[in-house]
């Protein structure tokens, strides 16, 4: 800690970090074993982020991730969408077809940003807001491979006809951006993917992530 920030708020962020990484909530004993604090001093901090809705704490005292998390989440993904549209937009012209950011919400991927290409006759509509579970389609199965890779480069996954008959898609995930987990693909109506899309598609996440950095 520095004479700059706040050692009170600094301990408040921490146990949101902590319950963010717990499915099973934590008690003030245990939070107060991981901040290295009193008990009196963990009872404080619980007190005011469930204030404003931060944490909440169940019938047995397990206090949790609140709702209010929920609200400020809200406002992250504008900021994501504006960071890759520059890269999705250069990708969809590039390939000539509908280029996608898409984040994990929960057990789904969320597409939260897609760029259309303006000079093809036709492509597949594809809208921001759609959702499809993480084991199917291109978009969530990079990630998923990302996770299970542990590596810097889980390069790109390929599908057919999984999400609509007809299309085939590309993704690869986005690699090495703190509190962010997601991809960047295209989708096409066409048999196959072709060859030269995998690696541009990996490029294309690249420049995502390098922004969200």
């Amino acid at each position: 800690m520095t004479a700059e920030t706040s050692q009170t708020l600094d301990r408040g962020l921490r146990v949101l970090k902590l319950l963010a990484d717990t499915d099973h909530g934590l008690t003030v004993t245990e939070l107060s074993t991981k901040l290295g604090v009193n008990r009196t001093v963990v009872y404080r901090l619980l007190a005011t982020l469930e204030q404003h809705a931060l944490v909440r704490r169940d019938l047995g005292g397990r206090a949790r991730v609140g709702l209010g998390v929920l609200r400020l989440g809200r406002q992250v993904h504008p900021l994501v969408r504006e960071a890759a549209l520059p890269a999705l937009r250069a990708l969809a012209e590039d390939i000539g077809a509908t280029a996608h950011l898409t984040l994990v919400d929960g057990t789904e991927a969320l597409a939260v940003a897609v760029v259309e290409p303006t000079w093809t006759d036709y492509h597949v509509a594809y809208r921001t807001g759609f959702r499809h579970p993480l084991d199917r389609g291109a978009a969530g199965k990079a990630i998923l491979a990302a996770r299970q890779a542990q590596i810097t480069d889980p390069g790109y996954a390929l599908t057919h006809g999984e999400l609509e008959a007809g299309a085939s898609g590309a993704a690869a995930p986005l690699v090495g951006v703190t509190g962010i987990e997601g991809s960047v693909g295209v989708v096409m109506l066409a048999d196959s993917v072709p060859e030269r899309v995998g690696p541009r598609v990996v490029d294309a996440a690249r420049e995502v992530a390098d922004a969200l950095r």
